[in-house]
């Protein structure tokens, strides 16, 4: 009895699966991705060589180096520790970057699980019955008996045969869905890195102008106390005390302004590194201690290969043109095998002896022929998605070009910002050097000091947000070039957790 039933098996098995091999190509046309723009550059004008620049660290001119690669771990480039280990803590311990790789996880499972139906499916039944029949009634039992037990085992086979492919183009869709977290993925480790290193420059910039801004109160207050000396003995109009007031009070509510906006931006930092604002300790950043590497320009066409949202954009694509092929599919027939062996008896034991072996083959063609034109409507509906994802992808790619031509420009201007706003600065704090020793020789008033003192703190300030907003620059250039990823190279942010890429 095993015998027969392992021979007929293996003949069911080796049957469904020489059908298999016949089975057709998928319909539904093959993914064509648009060409990419076909230009040198990314700016309307061409770059300059390098920026304007004096000095080193955080004020030396930076070139534009044609053609480069970006690091994967671009952060680096800075040359701050704090910096670094911040980035590392936040794609280790990010919930955004834990939920993104969950997402992954589980478009990876349902991709195994679509591959299955390539696979014939079996399956293995037992049923016991306890049964009586009339007397009138013949007995199914070769002993007549009314009253009987009867247990049956089966192994049941099905095979839907693909022959059109749909089952294919099913497989291929869920791919694209793998492929699509898998950038999204990347896109969430590429913007939570430049999230924490644009956070951790504005918190420097911030503290600086603080203390910038602390420095202009005490001074303010400075004045207000002479003047109203002055105006005690008849030397300093009453108006002119009122109005050095509110410049002093000015002042302080600037310095509140700005401790207010220092500690959101501690609070959200700690947001983004994973840990609440207790658990954060104060930043030790300095904006005058960082390097500023020189600027990668990409070639144009590389970008497309390292930009996250591109990638996901793409496919996308695939996977309305796979569920094209679905649609197309379940518009053609449908052939389906299946097949059974087993044993029925009416004892457990019984099952394995001769005489109760059963068998079934069974094969079936099926075609629709009306449905009310539900099929025809969903395979336009996909036509059209099509459609819709080929826009949304040419709308990406223009969207990346801009991004980076944006953030080219800016790294470009604003160098030409922190120059002037340096060069301010050295001319108010040469100034107030001036001012110093005429107070020393008794030339001017300790007011007029005090004046030049509020010019250079505040040429100071200007300096400060100059220099930060040129590093953020350079963290949005990284950024928009796609942050040094290629095909198939995921980089240390994929440390953070896996990255299926195809």
């Amino acid at each position: 009895m095993k015998a027969l039933l392992c021979r007929r098996g293996a003949l069911v098995l080796a049957t469904l699966a020489a059908v298999g091999v016949l089975a057709g190509c998928a319909v539904g046309p093959d993914t064509r991705t648009p060409t990419a723009p076909e230009v040198a550059r990314y700016t309307a004008t061409a770059l300059p060589a390098a920026t304007v620049g004096s000095g080193e660290g955080s004020d030396r001119a930076q070139r534009f180096v044609d053609a480069a690669t970006v690091a994967p771990d671009w952060w680096t480039g800075f040359g701050s520790a704090e910096l670094d280990a911040l980035v590392a803590r936040a794609l280790a311990r990010s919930p955004t970057i834990a939920a993104a790789e969950a997402a992954l996880r589980a478009a990876q499972e349902l991709g195994a699980a679509q591959r299955g139906a390539l696979l014939p499916s079996a399956d293995a039944s037992y049923s016991g019955t306890r049964a009586g029949t009339p007397a009138a009634v013949a007995s199914p039992l070769s002993s007549g008996a009314s009253v009987y037990t009867l247990h049956t085992a089966q192994l049941s086979v099905g095979y839907v045969v693909d022959v059109f492919g749909g089952t294919r183009r099913a497989i291929e869709a869920q791919d694209a869905q793998t492929d699509t977290q898998a950038w999204q993925l990347r896109a969430a480790q590429l913007t939570l890195a430049a999230n924490v290193a644009s956070a951790a420059l504005q918190e420097a910039s911030l503290r600086e102008q603080l203390a910038a801004t602390e420095r202009l109160a005490d001074i303010a207050e400075k004045q207000w106390k002479l003047l109203g000396a002055q105006r005690r003995l008849g030397a300093a109009p009453g108006a002119a005390v009122l109005a050095q007031e509110a410049l002093w009070r000015q002042a302080q509510a600037a310095a509140a302004a700005l401790r207010r906006q220092r500690a959101q931006q501690h609070d959200l930092l700690a947001l983004l590194v994973g840990s609440t604002p207790a658990e954060l300790p104060a930043l030790e950043l300095q904006l005058a201690g960082l390097q500023l590497p020189d600027v990668p320009v990409t070639l144009p066409g590389a970008l497309l290969a390292q930009r996250p949202d591109v990638r996901a954009a793409a496919a996308q694509l695939r996977a309305a043109n796979a569920q094209l092929g679905v649609a197309a599919a379940n518009m053609l027939p449908q052939i389906s095998l299946g097949a059974g062996i087993g044993s029925s008896a009416q004892t457990i034991s019984g099952l394995f002896g001769a005489g109760g072996a059963l068998w079934n083959l069974a094969a079936g063609v099926s075609q629709p022929l009306f449905q009310g034109g539900a099929l025809l409507h969903r395979k336009r509906a996909a036509e059209a998605q099509l459609d819709q994802a080929v826009a949304q992808y040419q709308g990406t790619v223009l969207v990346a070009f801009q991004n980076v031509a944006d953030a080219l420009e800016a790294v470009r201007h604003d160098a030409d910002v922190q120059v002037a706003a340096q060069a301010q600065a050295q001319a108010a704090a040469a100034a107030l050097r001036i001012a110093q020793r005429q107070v020393e020789l008794g030339d001017i008033s300790v007011l007029t000091l005090l004046s030049s003192e509020t010019a250079a703190l505040q040429a100071e300030i200007a300096a400060v947000q100059a220099r930060a907003g040129r590093s953020s620059d350079l963290v949005a250039v990284y950024q928009a070039l796609g942050g040094g990823w290629g095909t198939g190279t995921p980089g240390p942010l994929a440390q953070a957790g896996p990255v299926g890429t195809r």
